[in-house]
């Protein structure tokens, strides 16, 4: 809860907008910054929010969300339906879709492999409540190292060393980079085709001699992944997808 500046009374953290028999939660924020009042729906976590300049009227605010219902339904309708890691799902690995094949009970290793009639599978070994975890952590672990080779690479071609790579699970961003030179990625870029992986490496690692997105910044990300407005398209295009497995 938070106050509002001239009503001084607290804001509530949550409201909710009802449209076509559906209720829909919606998130309430200031923003000293905002210029006027906004909605968002998140393509990632399908969050609601309205955000609301510091000096705005809390019942106008209400009654604009209110009034967008219809919108909210809609860009939530056109969120992509969530794919769960569990046995028979298909899920992308490098851009190819593969199935999950829940292999033995007997504890095993997770890999990727082909079945007897040609179709790209991830076999996963123990008990079968493990399956979804197993399937992530193995996801993890294939996009670190791809990452790794990558940011290998792009450093190697820049002359300036990554101080650390990190794996996340972040919404708002496919990467990062501190101004200690550490990067940052999501793990599902390892579900998109190759390219978009690398030109986010490149991305990143471009970062680490310009802090900023100047015409310098750009020049040299096209230099180290030339396929960059290739790899861009194809984020805007299917990028919200990625976050529907798991």
């Amino acid at each position: 809860m938070r106050f509002s500046l001239f009503k001084r009374q607290p804001d509530p953290d949550r409201i909710e907008v009802a449209h076509a028999g559906a209720i829909y939660p919606v998130a309430v924020k200031r923003r000293a910054a905002a210029r006027r009042m906004t909605l968002r729906v998140s393509q990632a976590t399908g969050e609601v929010t309205l955000t609301l300049p510091e000096r705005a009227d809390f019942a106008l605010g209400r009654s604009f969300a209110q009034n967008h219902g219809g919108w909210i339904a809609a860009r939530l309708a056109k969120r992509p339906a969530g794919v769960p890691f569990e046995p028979g799902a298909l899920v992308p690995l490098r851009g190819t879709p593969h199935r999950i094949m829940h292999w033995t009970k007997l504890r095993g290793v997770t890999r990727a492999a082909l079945s007897s009639d040609g179709e790209p599978i991830i076999t996963v070994c123990g008990e079968a409540a493990h399956v979804a975890r197993r399937v992530k952590d193995f996801l993890r672990r294939e996009a670190l190292a791809d990452l790794e080779r990558a940011v290998r690479v792009h450093t190697a071609t820049l002359g300036i060393p990554a101080r650390k790579i990190t794996i996340r699970d972040t919404t708002s961003r496919w990467g990062s980079c501190s101004s200690k030179g550490h990067l940052n990625f999501s793990w599902r870029l390892i579900l998109a085709p190759p390219l978009v992986l690398d030109y986010l490496a490149a991305h990143e690692v471009a970062h680490l001699k310009e802090m900023n997105h100047s015409h310098r910044f750009w020049a040299l990300t096209h230099k180290l992944c030339p396929r960059t407005e290739e790899a861009e398209a194809w984020l805007k295009r299917h990028g919200a997808s990625l976050h529907g497995y798991g």
